[in-house]
């Protein structure tokens, strides 16, 4: 595998030509959407796992008192070191020459190298080991998510965005579900469960790879490399480029909204609602489940509706209103019930959300989409850092503003104010 191919077309001023036409990955196969449903669904069955379940009961076993801030701690430093992880492994395999495609390889290594130390995780006895294996794993399943969405641009038409964005929401409401399932099932093996997420992980990724093989990007040619123009390459200016600044910012309050909520899911069952741990952990695979319907109808529905009509704004304001009135639920009925309500009907507008939003953020894209593995990267970053730092936010609201009421208010707040600065995106209707 290189990042650069020698050789290359050289200009009169002696930089290499960048050629679309010798990088274009082959027109998606009838294997590809249901490949990225399935490996969406073993990759977000382990965020959902690690970061819902497993993470949070591992912390807790070790400090009971001290559960939140140290859970806060560990997901903080790891979203410093993962902030930029999609961006620069998509810029890095929009450079890349290998016989297996410019994805495929940085897809593998991600999956391996998470793996290895998924195994490692569970036999860490304190905070600060927990945190360096933690940054290592989110770092290697971003390396492997970030090329992964650049396959979306790489070989779907602009027609067919809305169907292959669908089937990555699907993936992810399915993997969420199931993994919050699975991993309730090892509580008391928290071990076993880390290596069995990566494993799953791993394997699954390298039939990707074999089922969807993609064109050999060896005899692409690439700009000389430097650092410079590497590091200049992720400022993508708003005033330039104003409807992918918009679309950065609806998806960063979109995904704070939804998972400022979701990162606390364990304890708010046994804060807020009073459950047992193993009655908590057991009813949080519910609640997961009690979305799934729910999300496939709407994400099924609204991957084919905003195809033929060609609209995807839309779909994400009714994903707002209806992601309002889920997070209301628990507030109306602190108990079990109104969790239950918020599960489904959050399910629904998150399906709405996920099955329009991919495909959005594909059509702000810059230039003519050669930079798909950074640019995507970019937009990605709004979905890791309100990911990554939502358990920190949500304990600083806990502690400072009264509770976990606080934290429900907050999330509709935010997802109120994604669909705000929506509204000015221009080049998708």
């Amino acid at each position: 595998m290189s990042t650069q191919t020698p050789g290359s077309d050289v200009d009169s001023d002696g930089r290499t030509e960048l050629s679309s036409t010798a990088l274009r990955s082959p027109l998606a196969t009838k294997p590809l959407l249901p490949s990225i449903a399935v490996t969406s669904v073993f990759l977000f069955a382990t965020y959902a796992a690690l970061t819902g379940i497993l993470l949070p009961a591992q912390v807790a076993l070790l400090d009971e008192d001290n559960k939140i801030a140290n859970l806060a701690i560990v997901s903080t430093v790891s979203f410093i070191f993962t902030l930029f992880a999609q961006p620069i492994v998509g810029a890095f395999s929009d450079r890349t020459r290998s016989r297996l495609g410019r994805r495929a390889p940085w897809m593998l290594i991600g999956a391996a190298v998470a793996m290895i130390f998924l195994l490692g995780l569970g036999g860490m006895q304190n905070v600060l080991w927990i945190t360096v294996f933690w940054v290592i794993i989110q770092v290697s399943l971003n390396a492997l998510q970030g090329p992964m969405s650049a396959i979306v641009p790489d070989r779907f038409p602009r027609s067919r965005r809305g169907m292959a964005s669908a089937m990555v929401g699907v993936g992810t409401m399915i993997g969420a579900a199931l993994g919050t399932v699975a991993a309730a099932q090892f509580i008391h093996n928290i071990g076993v469960g880390y290596a069995v997420f990566g494993a799953g992980v791993l394997i699954v990724t390298i039939l990707f790879v074999i089922i969807n093989r993609d064109s050999s990007s060896v005899g692409g040619v690439v700009e000389p490399w430097s650092w410079k123009a590497f590091f200049a390459g992720f400022w993508i200016s708003p005033k330039k480029s104003p409807d992918f600044a918009w679309a950065f910012a609806a998806r960063f309050f979109f995904i704070l909204g939804y998972f400022v909520i979701a990162a606390y899911n364990l304890y708010i069952l046994t804060d807020y609602i009073k459950m047992p741990l193993d009655e908590a952990a057991a009813s949080a695979g519910l609640l997961a489940m009690a979305g799934v319907v729910p999300t496939l109808i709407s994400i099924v529905l609204a991957g084919w509706w905003s195809d033929k009509i060609g609209r995807r704004k839309v779909f994400i304001y009714a994903a707002t209103i209806i992601m309002v009135i889920g997070l209301a639920m628990p507030l109306l009925m602190p108990n079990f019930t109104g969790m239950l309500l918020m599960g489904i009907i959050n399910g629904f507008g998150f399906g709405l959300y996920m099955a329009c939003d991919t495909a959005l953020m594909t059509e702000v894209l810059p230039g003519d989409g050669v930079a798909a593995g950074k640019d995507l990267g970019i937009l990605n970053v709004a979905t890791n850092i309100p990911q990554a730092m939502s358990p920190a936010v949500a304990g600083i609201i806990i502690s400072a503003l009264g509770g976990y009421p606080a934290l429900f208010v907050f999330g509709m707040v935010a997802v109120i104010i994604a669909a705000f600065v929506l509204v000015p995106i221009k080049s998708v209707r």
